[in-house]
């Protein structure tokens, strides 16, 4: 007798990611949340009974998108200070737009921004740095929306906290709150090597020990950065990090565009984890991630989309885009950076990064059923030779048409199943009205 099961997912591609092959005339299935098997599509319907039965005969069935760094909430500033430098971005206009319009409510409603364009282009798990990250948190409950959330601390005061002491109990509490739900992770977000001084990131050390909590941190992401450090304290950011003992294999850094061997050995010898943000930094003339070099020497190299207020959108088919075309003009090579591998750092390798590997960024038993399903039936898509060079290389994300998270059926024919778009556009055409009012008063 078929054993009953929720889901059944027949597609006429599948990468599952544990392996390199490309499965065809295969089935996911999908009970409680979490995917049962991957196997030949007449054993599957043979063997199971679904209640909800999908045949995508167009289809590649993958794992979601892991954008492993972003700052949801900031969606609320998309479009606002856009063609400057980022020093002059951040000092000019964001950190006082922030000092301003932040609050409790402003996250809420910007990370459920954010979470609606993100599940529209594959998106299932997200990273993101921002103050108040409960509401961040409350917002990915109610969206059934996986994220690791990073609470920001800083040495100066913000409208979320005085002192790098208050934010980092704000983290521990906010932690704590959700330590139980399995959609959502919290750690510790100390900003940058500029903006926080030796001691709390001594702490920061200490309690992500003890908590078992994941730290994410900017890092290199402008040659300014990098020269400022050596010139006020005679070593390079990483150098100065790795003596006060805060990298690990918990801790990703993000961006790393200024990379000479003496960081490469740190980063290899620590076993950190880098996070790569490609159109931010392009668009920010930040400097170009040397992606080939940091996995020739072993390091997982993630990618995330930065903020919508630096990139402008939150699209991870786009940035995996960017990403492997930048990789091969860095290295002066055609091959680095294949469509698979471009793959694999956009999912698996965005799940490691964030320490979530054992739940998500693959199709394996066992795992959570966070996946995405992408369709080959347009013109653009013709002729097919290989779907995952067309993905990489090709593809929009208006072609991605079904994405589960946890198994719950987030997106349906390219449309949102429980969001409301509407009611969000209204409530970011309001916000824009208050700031922009504001920076005319």
């Amino acid at each position: 007798m078929a054993q009953p099961v929720d889901t059944l997912i027949f597609a006429k591609w599948i990468l599952t990611l544990e392996s390199t092959d490309l499965l065809e005339e295969h089935a996911v299935v999908v009970h409680q949340g979490k995917i049962l098997a991957v196997l030949p599509a007449p054993q599957a319907r043979a063997d199971f009974q679904a209640q909800h039965v999908y045949e995508l005969d167009e289809h590649l069935l993958l794992p979601g998108f892991v954008n492993a760094h972003g700052h949801g909430a900031m969606s609320l500033f998309r479009g606002m200070a856009d063609d400057l430098p980022l020093m002059t971005w951040l000092q000019e206009h964001i950190w006082p737009a922030e000092g301003q319009h932040v609050s409790r409510e402003f996250v809420y409603q910007g990370t459920k921004l954010a979470i609606a364009e993100m599940l529209l282009s594959g998106t299932t798990c997200f990273s993101d740095m921002y103050f108040y990250p409960e509401a961040a948190a409350e917002a990915a409950s109610e969206y059934h929306m996986r994220a690791c959330l990073f609470t920001p601390v800083l040495d100066f005061p913000t409208p979320y906290a005085s002192n790098a002491d208050e934010y980092i109990e704000k983290a521990v509490q906010a932690r704590d709150k959700y330590k139980h739900n399995p959609l959502i992770t919290l750690g510790f977000g100390p900003h940058a090597p500029y903006t926080v001084s030796d001691a709390p990131l001594q702490k920061i050390r200490m309690l992500a020990d003890q908590l078992g909590a994941p730290i994410q941190i900017h890092l290199h992401e402008t040659a300014f950065e990098v020269e400022d450090a050596v010139a006020k304290t005679g070593k390079r950011p990483s150098e100065r990090l790795a003596e006060l003992g805060l990298f690990g294999p918990d801790v990703s850094a993000v961006h790393v565009t200024q990379v000479n061997e003496t960081d490469l050995e740190i980063f290899a010898r620590f076993n950190v984890q880098i996070v790569h943000c490609p159109e931010s930094n392009l668009k920010l003339a930040s400097g170009f991630c040397p992606v080939n070099s940091l996995q020739k020497a072993g390091l997982n190299v993630a990618l995330g989309t930065d903020g919508a207020a630096s990139n402008n959108d939150l699209n991870m088919l786009s940035e995996m885009h960017s990403a492997a075309l930048l990789a091969k003009a860095v290295a002066q090579d055609a091959t680095a950076l294949p469509a698979l591998e471009a793959i694999r750092m956009a999912t698996l390798n965005g799940a490691k990064a964030l320490g979530l590997e054992e739940q998500t960024g693959s199709l394996a038993p066992g795992k959570y059923a966070d996946m995405q399903a992408i369709s080959f039936a347009g013109i653009q898509s013709a002729p097919m030779y290989n779907p995952l060079s067309q993905l990489v290389y090709s593809s929009s994300r208006e072609q991605i048409e079904y994405v589960w998270v946890a198994g719950r059926l987030q997106v349906k024919n390219g449309e949102l199943t429980h969001i409301n778009r509407h009611e969000l556009i209204e409530m970011a055409q309001s916000y824009a009205a208050k700031i922009q009012q504001k920076s005319e008063a």
